[in-house]
């Protein structure tokens, strides 16, 4: 298995829904306007990485940062016949090696155990949100 590790923002977006409907992240159901606009999160955050088989999507992560104290990692997604193949722990690395001085966070609860494998640690903070107004509760973070 040959992976191609990019550091493109502009995911082409039908490959991304599709990716985001593999993990269930993304449902059938989702407008078509969404769909052609799926990479704005991509496009504008600080660092994108993402793993490629045969010109295929398999997986991606995007990091929002300061660059200097914080950052945070974001939809941190591969294809379920590529996962547990190394592929979601080297994107993380990738993330980490770009900016290794800065604090890292990620918020999840399902994918908790393998945060901690590599290195993550549990903390007592609370995140506080405000819903996107894309989605309805169901497709927000907290229900992933």
């Amino acid at each position: 298995m040959n992976v191609e590790y990019s550091t493109r923002k502009d995911l082409p977006c039908e490959e991304l829904y599709q990716l985001f409907l593999a993990v269930g992240w993304a449902t059938e159901d989702t407008p078509q306007d969404i769909i052609n606009n799926f990479n704005i999160g991509f496009v504008n955050s600080t660092f994108v990485f993402s793993a490629w088989i045969d010109g295929n999507l398999v997986g991606c992560v995007r990091v929002l940062s300061d660059l200097h104290f914080r950052s945070i990692i974001y939809d941190l997604a591969v294809l379920p016949a590529y996962q547990y193949k190394g592929i979601g722990k080297a994107l993380v690395q990738r993330c980490i090696n770009a900016c290794e001085s800065s604090e890292w966070l990620v918020q999840t609860d399902k994918a908790k155990g393998f945060y901690e494998k590599i290195g993550f640690k549990e903390n007592n903070d609370y995140f506080l949100t405000i819903p996107c107004k894309w989605f309805d509760h169901s497709c927000s973070e907290e229900s992933r």
